[in-house]
């Protein structure tokens, strides 16, 4: 797998131009969708992942905050497939039998 060196140490490429955190393959936008979803605190982050350094988060988040505008429509493309692929996913066979037995509304 290539990656490019970006102006941000701890931000690199990959072969998409999708921004990485360097030296690993977790993304720029799954850091930030983790603190949304979370509430995540740089420091809880890096409690819940510690193999990244607290330089990596923060490298991770002032690309993200550099890179809002551009960063944002991704996240939101990222949302709505996840979203049409629920909606054409239907209902879980495990969801239809917990309906069945009057355990879910």
């Amino acid at each position: 797998m290539t990656h490019t060196q970006t102006e941000y140490k701890y931000v690199e490429l990959d072969e998409r131009n999708v921004p990485t955190v360097a030296g690993t393959t977790l993304k720029v936008v799954e850091v930030v969708m983790a603190q949304r979803a979370y509430g995540w605190s740089p420091e809880e982050f890096y409690f819940q992942h510690p193999y990244l350094s607290m330089s990596q988060i923060h490298g991770a988040l002032t690309y993200y905050w550099d890179n809002k505008e551009e960063l944002d429509a991704d996240i939101q493309r990222r949302e709505e497939y996840a979203e049409k692929m629920r909606q054409e996913a239907g209902e879980s066979p495990f969801v239809a039998r917990l309906r069945a037995q009057g355990l879910l509304k």
